[in-house]
């Protein structure tokens, strides 16, 4: 999720530790802490574009990195200002840092980007699709929980920003059941039979969901508004085919460094991957758009047969649309 919302959750969960005197610095070990396995952002390269996608989430966000990249925090911390300012014990330090750190690559798992939880044992990239990477309605409850802890010296407070954060995680669980509930009712209409399916949180709401399926190579994509009291409204959207190498690049060397980035790609978007239908040298990763039942990526990547076999594919950074793009999604969302 969002470096602010890494540090909330690493924050409240810290305070649970330690004295009601410590809970304001608990917290900002542990929302320093919990937010510093996202410093495998600064893993890229100039030369190799797919790196960055490589990387992040990748060692750091591991599950069995978790008391090292909490050590390295505690050194950091220690000689900077823990020790020195505040007088804490080393072990002390690392009792806050471990908590904070360990709340980081759980709470990604809970989006749908994928995260390596069992490196180096798997490169599986876990994603259980329950909320989006962005969302204030998680976030500024806790976070205005965790600073009345800090400032009133009550531990209870961060209990109750624990306690929204859980029912929230819940609430978001439910809706994402129902929303490939009706994902697979809607494919059962169409006398569909899904290989794949999958109903991912769009941004900022556990309302609307962007859903994908498969279905004899072709990808059905399908905006599905779940209300919470009210009725479920479906958009209807493109379909896509599949990604196949073979014969959507049929030119490509089979050592050539594009096919490898190719394959880089199509891990790093658990599959759901297809050319892009208005330009068939792209390759777009379908599980983001900002209208869910489009496929207008966020991201893709662009094929050119011509390069060397050593050249790298040329990414096509985030796209976040227009107004009218923005407009049809609140509209979506909305109505």
């Amino acid at each position: 999720m969002d470096p602010f919302t890494q540090g909330v959750v690493g924050a409240a969960f810290s305070q649970l530790k330690g004295s009601a005197q410590t809970l304001a610095k608990a917290a900002i070990i542990g929302a320093l802490a919990g937010m510093a396995a996202d410093l495998d952002i600064l893993i890229r390269s100039s030369e190799d574009p797919l790196l960055a996608l490589q990387f992040h989430r990748h060692f750091s966000h591991s599950l069995l990195f978790i008391p090292i990249g909490a050590l390295l925090c505690t050194v950091f911390f220690h000689y900077a200002f823990a020790h020195r300012r505040w007088g804490f014990s080393f072990n002390q330090t690392y009792s806050w840092s471990l908590i904070g750190y360990a709340t980081h690559a759980l709470l990604d798992g809970c989006t749908s980007y994928g995260t390596q939880l069992l490196w180096p044992l798997s490169n599986h990239r876990f994603a259980w699709d329950f909320i989006a990477v962005i969302d204030p309605a998680f976030t500024l409850p806790a976070f205005i929980l965790v600073l009345t802890a800090a400032i009133k010296k009550q531990r209870r407070w961060a209990l109750m920003a624990i306690g929204w954060m859980a029912v929230y995680m819940a609430l978001a669980s439910w809706q994402h059941q129902r929303a490939l509930a009706q994902v697979h009712a809607l494919a059962a209409q169409r006398g569909h039979s899904p290989e794949r399916i999958s109903a991912k949180p769009t941004l900022g709401n556990l309302v609307l969901w962007k859903t994908l399926y498969l279905h004899q190579g072709t990808f059905y994509i399908n905006g599905i508004k779940v209300g919470l009291f009210g009725k479920n409204t479906v958009w209807p959207g493109e379909s896509v085919p599949a990604l196949i190498v073979a014969r959507d690049f049929p030119t490509l060397a089979a050592n050539s460094q594009q096919l490898h980035d190719i394959q880089r790609f199509h891990w790093f978007s658990d599959g759901y991957t297809a050319l892009d239908p208005t330009n068939n040298q792209r390759i777009i990763d379908l599980r983001y758009s900002i209208v869910p039942n489009q496929s207008t990526p966020l991201w893709a990547i662009e094929i050119d047969p011509s390069k060397a076999p050593t050249e790298h594919v040329k990414y096509i950074p985030a796209n976040h649309g227009d107004a009218a793009t923005g407009a049809m999604f609140l509209k979506m969302l909305f109505e």
